[in-house]
């Protein structure tokens, strides 16, 4: 290997195509840190940078065999790492846009494709909750919910004890919890 480290490039590939393994130890010493210099300027990454390095000398060691790489070295070398970076790049551009996507669809969940099926499913399960009440715990249930009465207010408009107010609105959220299953917390948010 001594004797490599003074040949020129053009040498030193030649020594590499014709199968010589100590050229590409050579090779690698010689531009392992320019083309990690020049990576790590492109990404601003090291660790990214040192990940594209040696996808490069990896595809440089590859070819050795397939088919012999022609002059000048590092014009090879230098274009292998910008393609390499430059699909990085790619890569992190489409990462970007789906994380974007996805903080959109859990900040908005009306970005969501299956959103109107989701709210039909919910707004019927919620019905069939509801119409499995009898009709007295119902009308108590809808009048604190959806009406927004307070016990006491729905206690005087129809003629029961707060206690009777309390007690039916318990009672109803127990059948509905049962009947809803999973979906009661999500149920609870609306109600």
């Amino acid at each position: 290997m001594a004797g490599l480290i003074h040949e020129s490039d053009d040498d030193l590939l030649k020594a590499f195509n014709s199968g010589n393994k100590q050229a590409f130890e050579v090779i690698y010493d010689r531009y392992w840190q320019l083309l990690f210099r020049h990576a790590n300027h492109m990404l601003n990454d090291e660790e990214e940078a040192k990940d594209v390095i040696q996808e490069v000398f990896t595809a440089l060691w590859s070819r050795s065999d397939d088919n012999p790489i022609h002059p000048p070295l590092p014009a090879f070398l230098y274009t292998i790492t910008r393609n390499r970076i430059l699909n990085r790049l790619k890569h992190f551009r489409i990462a970007a846009k789906y994380l974007a996507q996805a903080e959109m669809a859990i900040h908005d969940p009306s970005q969501l494709p299956d959103r109107k099926v989701r709210e039909q499913d919910l707004a019927r399960l919620i019905e069939e909750g509801l119409s499995s009440l009898p009709p007295k715990m119902r009308e108590v249930f809808e009048l604190s919910r959806k009406a927004h009465k307070t016990h006491k207010e729905i206690a005087e408009q129809l003629n029961i004890s707060d206690k009777t107010v309390k007690k039916q609105i318990n009672n109803a959220l127990r059948i509905l919890k049962r009947k809803m299953g999973d979906s009661f917390p999500v149920f609870l948010t609306f109600f």
